[in-house]
């Protein structure tokens, strides 16, 4: 039994019906709860003064990890019981702590703010194919709060090209980022076929076919105006704007028009690896705030080499321009 994106066991038996079993509490373990501070202690002594008969908890049987119920666990030893009533779920231990962090979201005493964030960074790792609002109505936060918690720890997660909705649908995860994976793919094998490209990129064969299309003439993979493109690709696509970067984008622009790059793969390349380097001017805040303290002076070196690289390009091309000039 697993669990889908839902935070619903799947298959989806009712817990209520699974069989019932008495077990020696020194059988089980509490760690892993999604209760970040551990169990309430004042919680767990109101528990135990009651004359309530415990319903059953629910346990991962793999591993014997208390999923649901542990209050009801330390009440019990309080109350010097030593056995308790206890149905077993057997997902993966991933499955198990998504479906721990929904139920106590739902009942008994609430997960606090930590816990859901804590939480739905866990679920993220595990099942970062999730949507925003998928692991929100898991844990108990809004959608933005996940989307947040999504971007300020991405580094941690895999990028992915699609994202498992709510209703189970696969949707893709951003549109313009198919097509440059896409486009990419087609600069290594210029001959694939389009639901090869498709297949790689996770996007349509229609979508591929016209990637594959645009790369061919120099250019670029995203149109302009199409929903989804990034700052770069939407400034440069645009008309003239002010400043350095505006002047930028109008010179990206003149030579994506030239048939003398369009129409050369020296030309394309070149338009390509501009257009990749673009990014740089328009989103180095963003890209700084990025790059993990213990991987900067990397990214520093690889950097310089990179401007390095392009500088004795461009005085190459000054020297060639005086001896045509």
């Amino acid at each position: 039994m697993t669990v889908d994106a839902h935070g619903e066991p799947w298959p989806d038996p009712k817990l209520e019906a699974l069989p019932v079993e008495l077990v020696p509490i020194a059988r089980l373990t509490v760690a892993g709860s999604p209760r970040v501070g551990g169990a309430d202690p004042e919680h767990i002594r109101v528990l135990a003064g009651t004359s309530t008969v415990f319903p059953p908890i629910l346990v991962h049987r793999p591993t014997m990890r208390v999923i649901d119920g542990a209050h009801r666990v330390h009440a019990a030893l309080l109350r010097d019981e030593r056995q308790i009533e206890v149905r077993y779920f057997d997902g993966s231990e991933d499955d198990a702590f998504v479906l721990s962090v929904r139920l106590n979201v739902t009942h008994g005493l609430p997960l606090s703010r930590a816990d859901r964030n804590s939480a739905a960074e866990k679920i993220l790792h595990a099942h970062p194919d999730w949507s925003d609002r998928a692991v929100a109505a898991i844990s108990g936060l809004s959608d933005k709060t996940v989307a947040s918690i999504r971007r300020r720890t991405s580094a941690e997660f895999p990028q992915l090209s699609h994202r498992v909705g709510r209703d189970g649908r696969v949707r893709p995860n951003n549109a313009a980022a198919g097509r440059r994976r896409a486009a990419a793919y087609v600069q290594h094998r210029p001959h694939a076929r389009p639901r090869e490209i498709a297949e790689a990129a996770g996007i349509s064969v229609t979508t591929a076919r016209d990637v594959r299309g645009r790369v061919r003439e120099g250019l670029h993979p995203v149109p302009a105006g199409r929903a989804g493109a990034g700052t770069a690709e939407r400034a440069a696509d645009a008309g003239p704007e002010g400043g350095a970067d505006g002047a930028l984008f109008s010179s990206l622009r003149r030579l994506r028009s030239d048939p003398s790059f369009r129409h050369h793969e020296t030309g394309r390349m070149l338009l390509r690896l501009l257009d990749t380097s673009m990014l740089i001017a328009v989103e180095q805040d963003r890209l700084v705030d990025g790059v993990p303290v213990h991987g900067t002076d990397a990214v520093k070196q690889v950097a310089t080499q990179y401007a390095q690289a392009w500088q004795r390009f461009a005085d190459q091309l000054e020297n060639r321009g005086r001896m045509f000039g």
